[in-house]
């Protein structure tokens, strides 16, 4: 929450910009030069932030990510990672423990607010993975591409951006999708962005597809619902056809590496059934679905990994 603050506050983007004092910082984010003062001690005590001689400055991976004018800037993830309805999944873990799934999960109308929230703030974490995706399963042929869950758009976006050959079809909510298609017309592939509205569950996925993606959602459900869903999208593929998972997989130890490791706890808190699969797991549910086999790619920077599954 302290960090929600700063970025609302813009600390970083003020310090960056020269203002490294709290008198100096105060005015301009409309704040008491106390608050301000304790606010940029405690991050600085966290690692945000540099302090010497009662002078404020930027962690070198701060001025990267949460300065407002860095290109690289993804200051809004936090908006949603620290939002009421995800501080309230954690307000009772013991709960969580016992029950094995969320206690105050929410069930969301398809056209829920929330959804869009997700879509435009996640998107800066998510250009890392979806460019490295695009440059390893794109491919420079004719490509009928469909992205489950495609949220803000991007990996399917990249794949476009990579392939010029590449037809894309976006699944997800409609409200969503608008998102979407404002990232796919920045980004220029517009004309070869479809969106189609709907549950991958239940919408009619239509057929052909040379390549499914599947970005960041098997975690959200129990493995028969998984298997479910793989069996749907292998008979909407060409048997030549590709599907490019992505996910948090932690090793067998369930320890590391931290990041995937600890995004179970994410999912025991934000899901009534789902978790962070290892790659045994994943492997397990492609196989039930009848796929081929799978090779396993990092995705480093980022800290999710990729699934590269053939249909056979």
């Amino acid at each position: 929450m302290a960090l929600k603050g700063a970025i609302e506050l813009e600390i970083f983007t003020h310090i960056a910009a020269g203002a490294v004092t709290p008198a100096q910082i105060a005015p301009l984010c409309a704040a008491s030069e106390k608050g301000v003062r304790v606010l940029c001690d405690y991050l600085t005590v966290n690692g945000f932030l540099t302090k010497h001689d009662g002078h404020y400055g930027l962690a070198p991976e701060t001025g990267i990510f949460l300065d407002k004018k860095s290109p690289a800037y993804m200051g809004s993830v936090a908006g949603f990672l620290a939002h009421d309805m995800m501080r309230k999944n954690f307000s009772d873990v013991a709960a969580l423990v016992r029950n094995g799934g969320a206690v105050f999960h929410e069930m969301l109308g398809p056209d829920d607010p929330i959804w869009v929230e997700f879509a435009r703030s996640m998107a800066p974490m998510m250009g890392v993975p979806a460019r490295i995706l695009a440059t390893q399963v794109a491919g420079t042929g004719p490509k009928k591409v469909l992205d489950i869950a495609a949220g803000h758009g991007l990996f399917g976006i990249f794949v476009a951006r990579q392939n010029t050959a590449a037809e894309v079809t976006a699944v997800d909510w409609g409200n969503v999708l608008e998102v979407a298609r404002e990232n796919a017309a920045k980004m220029g592939v517009a004309e070869r962005f479809h969106a189609l509205a709907g549950s991958a569950f239940d919408v009619d996925l239509g057929s052909g597809y040379d390549l499914v993606l599947l970005p960041n959602f098997l975690h959200h459900f129990e493995e028969a619902t998984c298997v479910a869903l793989l069996k749907r999208l292998r008979a909407a593929m060409k048997p030549s056809g590709i599907l490019a998972t992505v996910e948090f997989v932690p090793n067998d130890d369930r320890v590391s590496p931290p990041h995937a490791a600890a995004f179970s706890m994410m999912m025991l808190g934000g899901t009534e059934a789902g978790d962070a699969y290892t790659f045994k797991e994943l492997e397990r549910m492609v196989h039930a679905a009848g796929f081929g086999a799978t090779e396993l790619h990092s995705l480093a920077p980022a800290p999710q990994s990729l699934l590269v599954t053939k249909y056979v």
